[in-house]
C-alpha cells in the first residue's frame, strides 16, 4: 500500500524527473508511475543537443522554453553532482549549422535571443564536406549525455524520498465530479491528490484509454520513430556538434560520436533497419571523412512524443480538475525541460508565470 501523494506523475522520463523535482524540493509527497523503468523511452533515446535543430524554423512558443531551460542546465546539472556523484556530462561543445539557406533569420534569430554566433571558420569549412559561407558556428551551445542525467536524476529523486513505482502500466481512472479520486494498473490501486499525466508518445493513447475522447480536451500526441547510431572514434577526433540538413554529430568525452536521426511516423515501433544505418553512418562519414574507418558500435531506435507544431501541452486539464499535463516536446525535451517543469509547476501552485501560459494549453493549436 502506498501513502496517498500530494502529486502523482504517470510517466518517467526526463519531462517527469525534472517536474517532480521541483514539487519535491518544495517539500511535497510526489510519486512516479512508469510503465517499464524510468527514463528508458525517448529521453533515453535521444542525442541531448540543450537546442531545437533550427529553431527559427519553429513556433515561438518552442524558444520561449529553451532560452530559460539553456540558462538553468549549469546550476541543475552541478547541484546533481554534488548530490548524487553522478556526473550527467554537460559539455559546452558548441553547435555548427552548415549550408543556411536562410541564413539571415538565422543570425536574427540569434541576435533576438542573445545567442553568440559567428561565420565557420577556415578550418570548419575545410573539415566538414557541407561547410560553406552560409554556415554558422554557435559556440555557446552545449549538450548533455541523456543515459547519465536521467540516471542522476533518478538517484536525486529517490534521496529526496520521491516514492518511484516502475513496471506499473496506469490502466483506469476511477473519476467522481470532475476529479480523478484514483488510478490502477493490473496489480495496484493508488489514490491520488493531483496527478500528471508526462507519458511522452504514450499521452495520447493514454489519455483516450482512461478519460475518453473529450471533444474539447483531445490531446494530440503522436510517436515518431527516430534511429540513431554510435560510431567509435578516438577521444577528440570531433570536437563540435555538427548538424546538416536535419541530422548530426554529437561527439561524447570519451570519443563516442553519435549519428542521428531519422523521423518515421511508424506507431510504437521501436526496430530498426540496415536502410537506416547505412543511410546515417554514409552521412556521418561523408560530412566527417575522419569516421571513414569509425565502427558502429549501437544502433538503436526511440519513439518521440509529436505535435502538430511541435508545441507540447502544459496545464490543467479543461474537464477534469485535478488533472495536468506535461507532454508532447517532440524531439526538445531536453532542451525544454527545466522551463516546461518551471511552468507546470506555477500553473499547479497558482503561482506567477514567467512566460505566456496559453501558449501551451488545450486550446491551443497543436
Amino acid at each position: 500500500m502506498h501513502p496517498i501523494p500530494d502529486i502523482t506523475f504517470v510517466g518517467g522520463g526526463i519531462t517527469s524527473l525534472l517536474s517532480a523535482r521541483l514539487f519535491a524540493l518544495a517539500g511535497a509527497k510526489v510519486t512516479i508511475i512508469e510503465k517499464g523503468q524510468v527514463g528508458q523511452e525517448s529521453s533515453w533515446a535521444g542525442g541531448g543537443i540543450l537546442l531545437p535543430l533550427y529553431p527559427w524554423r519553429q513556433a515561438d512558443a518552442i524558444s520561449q522554453l529553451v532560452l530559460p531551460s539553456i540558462t538553468a542546465y549549469p546550476e541543475l546539472v552541478q547541484t546533481l553532482i554534488e548530490s548524487t556523484g553522478l556526473d550527467p556530462e554537460y559539455t559546452v561543445s558548441g553547435l555548427l549549422m552548415t549550408q543556411l539557406a536562410d541564413l539571415d533569420k538565422a543570425t536574427s534569430w540569434c541576435e533576438k535571443y542573445a545567442i553568440n554566433y559567428n561565420f565557420a571558420s577556415p578550418e570548419q569549412r575545410s573539415t566538414f564536406s557541407s561547410c560553406n559561407g552560409q554556415s554558422l558556428y554557435l559556440d555557446s551551445i552545449a549538450q548533455v549525455r541523456n543515459p547519465r542525467l536521467l540516471k542522476s536524476l533518478k538517484q536525486d529523486l529517490l534521496q529526496r524520498g520521491v516514492n518511484i513505482v516502475e513496471n506499473c502500466t496506469i490502466e483506469k481512472a476511477q473519476i467522481s465530479n470532475h476529479r480523478i479520486a484514483a488510478i490502477a494498473c493490473e496489480s495496484e490501486t493508488f489514490t491520488v491528490n493531483t496527478v500528471v499525466i508526462t507519458a511522452g508518445a504514450w499521452t495520447g493513447n493514454l489519455c483516450r484509454q482512461l478519460f475518453g475522447d473529450r471533444e474539447n480536451a483531445r490531446v494530440e500526441v503522436f510517436p515518431v520513430k527516430g534511429q540513431m547510431l554510435i560510431l567509435d572514434a578516438p577521444v577528440n577526433t570531433l570536437q563540435t556538434m555538427v548538424l546538416d540538413n536535419n541530422q548530426y554529430l554529437i561527439p561524447r568525452r570519451d570519443g563516442k560520436i553519435l549519428c542521428g536521426s531519422t523521423v518515421e511516423y511508424a506507431e510504437f515501433n521501436k526496430s530498426t533497419s540496415q536502410q537506416a544505418q547505412q543511410s546515417l553512418a554514409g552521412f556521418a562519414r561523408n560530412l566527417f571523412p575522419a569516421l571513414e574507418s569509425a565502427p558502429i558500435i549501437h544502433h538503436w531506435a526511440g519513439i518521440r512524443p509529436g505535435t502538430l507544431q511541435g508545441i507540447p501541452y502544459i496545464g490543467m486539464h479543461p474537464e477534469i480538475n485535478n488533472l495536468a499535463i506535461n507532454a508532447g516536446h517532440f524531439r526538445n525535451g531536453f532542451a525544454m525541460g527545466p522551463a516546461a517543469a518551471q511552468l507546470l509547476y506555477d500553473i499547479i501552485t497558482r503561482q506567477a508565470t514567467t512566460m505566456d501560459a496559453g501558449l501551451y494549453e488545450f486550446s491551443a493549436k497543436h
